[in-house]
């Protein structure tokens, strides 16, 4: 049976040369906060931060003698990049470790700190992966894969072993256990051993809402290619999911949930609370995970268990992280409000607000009749934004609620401006630029001269990609050649011209 060559293999495995066990910590704010018992999996205290050194470790020591002579190759976003530099220094053998350009300072001087060769190439993890398998013909090098790898995914199912045993001595019965999604290694090798011994326990995958190539995959019964994926979450940014690991997933796997940047964020500030430990963002998807599963289902007394799968954090990226983690945890709302430009406006809208706190207000003058106020208010639920609205509106105040209006969130909420009667023809756009130098310039050569940028705002979140709002003008003579502008350069992007909060601030 399937399941039961990964246990004996889960079971062999060998990763204790330089993984150890971690704990299962109760996060007890957690836990009383949705009424349900929370574990964390604290796969975040290995040495190199990171659940992804089993998995190196196990191929590695699995490899022939002649195999491991040759130097050994491997594609990663930061995490297997640092297990198999970890590895390859106990084992004594040469590694060459191909990185997107994406991937953060912090991971990349890590790989060479322990020994790594590290090469840059492509924007996500299947562009470096790519690279890689090139790179591996042309030197004759041995592969490492991150996650579709039987040995690899026995490394990895090593979490699950530790984590029923922790359980059992110490928290007692389990009902769920949540893991982060890239490629597939960690969920497969958990949802083998847990069903194979436990089919009683649910698996969950947790992805983000951009890079979703597990969930695609299992719900159209195939693996499927998603052509661009979000980069928040680096160490899950897989466009397509291994072939072995989607045939477990698919085998032993409950379910795939879904969550989006804020709700991640919401998660990392969580696991601070609880442990005083900062995760990175695929680290903290299965605690984001356990909370939007408990709010659709209403569920209540049971016990889940979350991966916290790596901490390799940017520092930079904290700011961005805080400034998202009110709204993810709907702590926040925010408001474009419509108000007569005449004394005594901010006063009597300020009063609406009674005893709420407010967390910003953005104003300039632009018109001589009406002003456009972005106002963001502290909440105890999301749902208090709708007798917010009401109260302003029943007052005269023209409202509209931005709170998931990601336009909002990412920019107008930094720009103090209006409408410029010479934006004639403007069209607004979001784009997600590379983190690297030469992507506005590719931006500029590529547009045409005769086409004005009239609006541009980027500011840097510590991210592996910028978010840039653009207001470029194009006559609509020029339509053909600027949707070509757009598909040639390959950038993700969005268009922002029919978004009524533009047209509120900016239009």
């Amino acid at each position: 049976m399937l399941e039961q060559d990964y246990l004996r293999r889960i079971l062999t495995a060998r990763v204790y040369d330089v993984a150890k066990e971690t704990p299962l910590q109760r996060a007890t704010l957690l836990s009383q906060r949705i009424d349900n018992t929370v574990l964390l999996k604290r796969e975040d205290l290995q040495s190199v931060f990171s659940f992804k050194l089993r998995g190196a470790f196990n191929k590695m020591a699995h490899l022939t003698a002649e195999e491991r002579a040759k130097g050994v190759i491997a594609a990663s976003a930061g995490n297997h990049a640092q297990g198999v530099a970890l590895a390859a220094s106990k084992l004594r053998c040469r590694a060459v470790i191909v990185m997107p350009v994406t991937a953060p300072a912090l991971k990349v001087n890590t790989v060479k700190r322990l020994g790594g060769e590290v090469v840059l190439a492509g924007d996500s993890f299947s562009d470096a992966a790519a690279y890689a398998e090139k790179l591996q013909k042309e030197e004759g090098l041995t592969p490492v894969p991150p996650f579709d790898d039987p040995d690899v995914i026995a490394g990895q199912g090593t979490v699950a072993m530790e984590v029923i045993r922790q359980a059992q001595n110490n928290h007692g019965k389990i009902d769920g256990i949540f893991v982060p999604v890239g490629g597939g290694g960690l969920l497969a090798g958990i949802a083998v051993y847990v069903k194979a011994l436990y089919p009683e326990i649910k698996v969950f995958g947790v992805q983000t809402v951009d890079s979703d190539s597990m969930k695609q995959s299992l719900d159209n019964k195939k693996r499927t290619l998603v052509p661009d994926v979000g980069l928040f979450s680096d160490g899950t940014a897989v466009k397509l999911v291994g072939e072995e690991t989607f045939k477990l997933c698919q085998n032993f796997v409950d379910g795939v949930i879904l969550v989006d940047t804020d709700e991640v964020c919401a998660a990392i500030k969580d696991v601070f609370q609880d442990t005083r430990s900062i995760l990175e963002p695929a680290g903290a998807l299965s605690v984001a995970g356990i909370k939007k599963y408990v709010k659709q289902t209403g569920i209540k007394g049971q016990t889940f268990v979350g991966v916290l799968s790596g901490a390799n954090m940017n520092f930079d990226r904290l700011r961005f992280v805080s400034e998202r983690a009110e709204v993810g945890e709907h702590r926040e709302v925010l408001f474009s409000v419509t108000i007569p430009e005449k004394p005594g406006s901010f006063k009597k809208l300020i009063s609406l607000l009674g005893d709420k706190s407010v967390t910003e207000f953005n104003y300039r003058i632009s018109d001589q009749k009406k002003a456009q106020i972005f106002v963001g208010v502290q909440t105890e639920h999301r749902s208090d934004a709708v007798g917010l609205k009401k109260i302003f509106e029943d007052n005269g105040f023209n409202t509209l609620d931005i709170t998931d209006n990601e336009l909002a969130k990412t920019h107008l909420r930094y720009m103090v401006g209006g409408h410029s009667s010479l934006a004639v023809n403007e069209k607004l756009f979001r784009f997600e630029f590379p983190e690297r130098p030469g992507a506005l310039a590719k931006f500029l050569s590529a547009s045409n001269p005769d086409w004005n940028i009239s609006l541009f705002h980027y500011r840097n979140q510590g991210a592996d990609y910028g978010r840039v709002l653009v207001g470029i003008q194009v006559p609509d003579s020029d339509k053909d050649k600027f949707n070509a502008f757009l598909k040639d350069l390959g950038y993700v992007y969005v268009d922002e011209t029919q978004n009524p909060a533009y047209r509120l601030f900016l239009g």
